[in-house]
C-alpha cells in the first residue's frame, strides 16, 4: 500500500493525478451542461482525497487552516456537520487507520505508551463504557464517533506530524492568517452596526455559531501569537505581519464582549508566572480547595436556594456595561440560566452518580430535575443547549468516574508541562511549549463556564497541546524519533 506514505512517487499516484485532471474537465464540462455547478466543485474534493493518500501532511495543516472558516451545517435527521472540516477530519482519521496498518513497524511506541497518551486512550475508553450504559445509546455513540475522529486527527495524528519548529511555525501561519480573515470580517461587519453589543452575534455568522465561539478561538491563539515575535528578526517584514495578528486578536476579543474571553487572558497571564516559577502545585491546590469550599458552602442548609434569581429583574442588557453590572447583581440572564442548568445538573448527578446518563444525554433530561424557583425567561432552551460547565457536564453524563479521569488528564498536562518547561534546554521549544500550555489553561478556564470541548472551534486545540506537550517530553529524554 506504497501511496499512503507521505511524499510518496509512485506510478500508481502519477496515475491518479492524471485521473483527477481528466475528471477536472469532465467535471467543468458537466457543470456547464447541465447546470449542476456542484459537479465543478467534485474535483476538488477528489484531489483532496488523492492527495490525503499521496501526502496526508498537506491535507492535515489544510484542515488546520479550513477551522476558522468551517460553518455548521443541518443535516437531515437532526444531524449537523462542520462544513469542510469535518469531512477532512473522517477522511484523515481513515486514512492515518491505513498508515498505521503499513507501517506499524515504524511506529513510534514511545509516543503511544506515554502516560499522556494512555490517559487519553482511558478517556476514550471510558465514554465508550458508558455510551454502553447509556439512558439514549445512540446518541452516546455519536458523541463517542465524534471523540474518536478528534482524538485520532488531533492528538494521535498530530503528534506525528507537530515534532519540530518548522512544523510548530507552519501550524501558526496556517491557523492565523484565515483567523485573521475571519476577525477581520466581524469587525468590519460590526464596524457597519455601530459595535453595537447587540449586533455581536450577527456579525459573526456564518463562519461562529455566536460571539462566544468567535472569542475563545482568537483568545486560544494568543499565547503562539506572542511566541512568534522571537521567531523573527524585530522590524523585519515577518516581525510586523505578527504584530499585526496580534492587534487583530486583541481587537476582535475586546469587541466580541465575551466576559469569559476577557478573563481567560489574564488568567494566561497568570499561568505564565505560575509555571515559569513551579507553582503548579500550590495553584492547582488552592483551587481544589477553593472548589470544594464552594461546593460545601452551596449545599449546606440548601444555601444555593439564597441565590434564587427575581423572575421580573432577570433579563437580557443591551449595554455591556449594564450586563457586566447585572452580572454581579445576579440579573444577567445568561448567568442565571446557567444557575439553573447547574442546579439541575446536581440533581442529576445526585440521581446517577455512577456512570451518569451517558455522553451527549443532559439536554434530553436536565428539565426533569430543574427547580422552579431558579428559572428565567429563556428556560425554554428550544436550541437544546448545554450546562455551560464542562465538567459539570462530563460528571452528569459519565459519572464520578468520568469526571475524575478528565480532570487527572488536565492535571497531568499542567504538573507534567512544568516539568519538561523546566528540563528543555532548547529556549526555542521552552518558548513553544509555554505557549500550547498557556493555550490549554485558556481552554481549562473557559471550560468552567462553557461545554465549548466538543466543538471545532476549541476542541481540537487542546489535544493539539497535549500532543505537543508529549513529542516535548520525549524531545528531553532523546526519544523522538527525526522525521
Amino acid at each position: 500500500m506504497p501511496d499512503v506514505l507521505p511524499h510518496s512517487e509512485s506510478g500508481i499516484g502519477r496515475r491518479i493525478l492524471l485521473l483527477w485532471a481528466a475528471l477536472v474537465l469532465v467535471g467543468v464540462l458537466l457543470g456547464i451542461l447541465s447546470n449542476h455547478f456542484e459537479l465543478v466543485v467534485l474535483p476538488g474534493v477528489l484531489l483532496i482525497g488523492c492527495l490525503a493518500f499521496l501526502d496526508f501532511r498537506k491535507v492535515f495543516f489544510l484542515m488546520l487552516g479550513l477551522i476558522p472558516f468551517a460553518m455548521e451545517v443541518d443535516l437531515p435527521g437532526g444531524f449537523s456537520t462542520d462544513f469542510p472540516t469535518e469531512f477532512l477530519v473522517i477522511g484523515l482519521m481513515g486514512v492515518y487507520f491505513l498508515y498505521l496498518l503499513q507501517e506499524y513497524r515504524r511506529l513510534n511506541a514511545q509516543f503511544l505508551l506515554h502516560p499522556l497518551s494512555l490517559l487519553v486512550l482511558l478517556h476514550l475508553g471510558w465514554i465508550l463504557a458508558t455510551t454502553i450504559t447509556s439512558q439514549i445509546p445512540w446518541i452516546s455513540l455519536k458523541f463517542f464517533l465524534a471523540k474518536c475522529w478528534y482524538v485520532v486527527v488531533f492528538f494521535y495524528l498530530a503528534g506525528r506530524m507537530l515534532r519540530s519548529e518548522r512544523d510548530i511555525q507552519l501550524f501558526f501561519w496556517v491557523t492565523i492568517l484565515p483567523l485573521c480573515l475571519t476577525a477581520v470580517y466581524a469587525i468590519i461587519r460590526h464596524y457597519g452596526e455601530g459595535f453595537s453589543f447587540m449586533a455581536v452575534n450577527r456579525v459573526v455568522v456564518p463562519f461562529y455559531r455566536n460571539h462566544v465561539n468567535y472569542a475563545c478561538l482568537l483568545v486560544l491563539m494568543v499565547p503562539l501569537t506572542f511566541r512568534a515575535f522571537w521567531w523573527y528578526r524585530r522590524w523585519s517584514f515577518r516581525w510586523w505581519v505578527v504584530l499585526g495578528a496580534l492587534l487583530i486578536l486583541l481587537v476582535g476579543i475586546q469587541l466580541s464582549f465575551t466576559r469569559a474571553a476577557y478573563v481567560s487572558v489574564f488568567i494566561a497571564a497568570g499561568g505564565y508566572f505560575i509555571i515559569r516559577y513551579r507553582l503548579v502545585k500550590p495553584a492547582l491546590l488552592a483551587a481544589f480547595l477553593g472548589a470544594m469550599g464552594g461546593l460545601i458552602y452551596m449545599v449546606h442548609d440548601n444555601t444555593y436556594l439564597q441565590y434564587a434569581p427575581n423572575f421580573e429583574r432577570t433579563i437580557t442588557h443591551k449595554r455591556f456595561d449594564r450586563l457586566v453590572e447585572a452580572t454581579f447583581e445576579g440579573e444577567d440572564i445568561s448567568t442565571m440560566e446557567r444557575v439553573y442548568r447547574w442546579v439541575a445538573g446536581w440533581n442529576m448527578v445526585l440521581d446517577k452518580p455512577l456512570m451518569g446518563f451517558g455522553p451527549g444525554n443532559y439536554p434530553r433530561f436536565y428539565k426533569e430535575y430543574t427547580v422552579t424557583r431558579f428559572r428565567t425567561y429563556v428556560s425554554n432552551n428550544p436550541d437544546n443547549s448545554g450546562i455551560h460547565n464542562y465538567y459539570l457536564m462530563t460528571l452528569i453524563e459519565q459519572g464520578l468516574l468520568g469526571l475524575l479521569i478528565f480532570l487527572g488528564m488536565c492535571t497531568y498536562v499542567l504538573l507534567k508541562g512544568e516539568g519538561v518547561y523546566r528540563e528543555l534546554q532548547d529556549t526555542e521549544r521552552k518558548r513553544s511549549l509555554m505557549a500550547f500550555l498557556l493555550s490549554g489553561l485558556i481552554i481549562f478556564s473557559l471550560l468552567l463556564i462553557n461545554d465549548l470541548m466538543e466543538t471545532i472551534k476549541v476542541g481540537p486545540y487542546l489535544f493539539l497541546s497535549m500532543a505537543v506537550l508529549v513529542n516535548m517530553d520525549l524531545f528531553t529524554q532523546g526519544k523522538l524519533p527525526p522525521e
